[in-house]
């Protein structure tokens, strides 16, 4: 996807574009939503430590000046049970004036396409008005990253690592698969509310491996690699438009888990514990992060959401102060952001009953 480049005029200029349609769309009630004098709480179910709060906390001011009467956009954290708490308060929640929006995280849609006996949310019910891309880095401490031989992990099999977790149905089955493909021995705490307490914990040396996302790496864990304290190990890569799993654009100079895969012994890139990982890769990943508006949202109501995020992605200054917060990922909208939630809330079968499996024989988790 192609972020548009434009003056800041006419990036505004979208938003009143859009408003002017609402006029002529008869199911909207013939106009768009105000909210001057307004305050749009914006609810993220996870620590204020982690990647959707970097991305949420970037956007928010941007969001504010983009809507119509420029509200105040507040970001408000509601962690628990691995974002399942927050997601389910949403889904209890009704729309009302526009002042109430959601994000989600790979970690909120994972238990829900396992099944989790815990989700009381759906999807279905709710509207998409952004889908964010992202992608996700794993590092070490300098003394163990000098274990690995090029791409090889192969000399840190021998090695006990301790991970923090937000727990085995979340996210974090992306990196605790592709480490057991790799025959490391990582024994995870779960239990943290945010990816950013685990990257604490990784600080504090009480865990010795970690990954967080693009957002949170860029930010939170630069510093520790530019201080000699961290050393990236792998990206999880990024799709191409034919589905391959590619370097990711924001890491270039990264391996992807892919090649780390290939050059390590044991680790196979074709069979089913590859092809369920690469699954929940684009499950989690793609459209990892995305804003909703609750049950009922008026026609006018997502109009005018979409109109404000197409704005700021059309800002002349977007592509530059997005790729050091967010990286290089999609944006999307619309039918886009509609297309991005439908692969993100599916899985092949196949796939979803080798990680049923695999959970309830490696950690004991069962979801039935």
């Amino acid at each position: 996807m192609t972020t548009f480049t434009s003056t800041r005029r006419v990036a505004m200029g979208l938003v009143a574009a859009a408003a002017a349609t609402f006029a002529t769309q008869g199911t909207a009630g013939g106009h768009g939503i105000d909210l001057e004098g307004k305050t749009v709480e914006w609810v993220i179910p996870f620590s204020e430590t982690g990647g959707s709060a970097k991305w949420a906390n970037f956007y928010a001011p941007l969001l504010s000046e983009a809507l119509p009467g420029n509200p105040t956009v507040v970001v408000k954290f509601m962690p628990g049970a691995g974002s399942t708490k927050g997601a389910n308060w949403f889904q209890e929640q009704t729309y009302e004036d526009g002042t109430l929006i959601f994000g989600s995280s790979g970690s909120t849609q994972f238990p829900y396409l396992l099944g989790d006996p815990r989700v009381r949310y759906e999807y279905n019910d709710w509207n998409v008005v952004l889908a964010s891309g992202t992608g996700g880095v794993a590092y070490l401490p300098p003394d163990l990253a000098e274990k690995m031989d090029g791409f090889d992990a192969s000399g840190l099999k021998d090695t006990d690592f301790i991970y923090g977790s937000q727990g085995a149905t979340r996210l974090d089955l992306v990196p605790l698969l592709a480490w057991e493909m790799l025959g490391l021995n990582v024994e995870p705490v779960f239990g943290i509310k945010g990816r950013g307490d685990g990257r604490l914990m990784f600080e504090r040396g009480e865990a010795n491996i970690d990954y967080q996302t693009s957002s949170s790496f860029l930010k939170g864990v630069t510093p520790l690699v530019e201080a000699g304290t961290a050393v990236p190990m792998m990206s999880w890569g990024a799709l191409d438009a034919e589905g391959n799993i590619v370097r990711d654009p924001t890491f270039p100079d990264m391996p992807t888990f892919k090649e780390v895969c290939e050059a390590t012994e044991m680790c196979e890139t074709s069979g089913e514990q590859w092809d369920a990982w690469k699954a929940f890769f684009v499950a989690g990943f793609p459209a990892q992060k995305m804003v909703f508006l609750p049950a009922g949202a008026s026609n006018d109501a997502m109009v005018t959401y979409t109109a404000a995020f197409e704005a700021v992605k059309a800002r002349a200054d977007f592509a530059e102060i997005s790729s050091g917060r967010l990286g290089k990922y999609p944006q999307m909208t619309g039918d886009e952001a509609k297309g991005a939630l439908s692969s993100a809330t599916q899985v092949p079968e196949a796939a979803k009953t080798f990680v049923v499996n695999w959970l309830s024989e490696r950690y004991g988790v069962t979801l039935n």
